[in-house]
């Protein structure tokens, strides 16, 4: 079966500290607070297996997560919180950007944006590096328990020209932890790269 066993297997501060062993890798990258915690537990139904937090920018290693021993969910720490110091956000912005350009076991990205917000300048540092480094991505539109359907669609338009190659169903989701909207779809698009 899918997603039967899924673990937190380690959290790392430094390159150094990332594990020896070898699985392909699917990254969750994102601003502070788009709720990658929150997607995480929602997508595989487990309540605490990550951590979430009312504080935005806690998460500050990188959390790997083994998924039935066939593949890592890497959580990579979230960016651009504005409360914390200047200093760490750029250690912070160097461990994922080093990571995301050195590692060579990443086989897909999902680059998670709040669904309410256009993506930030922030979002389009984030796409360059993935695009440098060659690594394929799919856009989670998340929190979309937020905003009304006729939202939804404009939000979908808006995020498409700053990601114009994304699709919706293909490249693109709308995602809901809330409300479970997408989770079939994204299930689905992991069983297609990893199964």
């Amino acid at each position: 079966m899918m997603f039967d066993n899924i673990t937190f297997y380690k959290s790392v501060f430094s390159l150094k500290e990332i594990p020896g062993k070898s699985l392909p890798q699917l990254i969750l990258c994102g601003r502070s607070n788009v709720g990658k915690s929150s997607f995480i537990n929602s997508l595989f139904t487990r309540k605490n297996l990550a951590k979430t937090s009312s504080t935005p920018g806690k998460t500050r290693s990188i959390n790997f997560y083994n998924v039935d021993d066939l593949f890592f969910i890497v959580d990579l720490p979230g960016f651009g919180y504005a409360k914390i110091s200047i200093e760490e956000r750029e250690k912070w912005g160097k461990l994922a950007s080093k990571y995301i350009s050195t590692s060579d076991q990443i086989k897909h990205a999902f680059h998670i944006v709040d669904i309410r917000h256009d993506p930030t300048s922030l979002d389009l540092t984030l796409n360059e590096w993935l695009n440098h480094a060659g690594i394929q991505f799919t856009v989670i539109l998340n929190k979309a328990d937020k905003l009304k359907q006729s939202e939804l669609n404009k939000a979908i338009n808006s995020v498409q020209k700053f990601f114009p190659g994304n699709i919706p169903g293909s490249s693109l989701f709308i995602y809901s932890a809330v409300k479970g909207t997408g989770k079939k779809e994204v299930r689905k698009k992991i069983a297609g790269l990893f199964y």
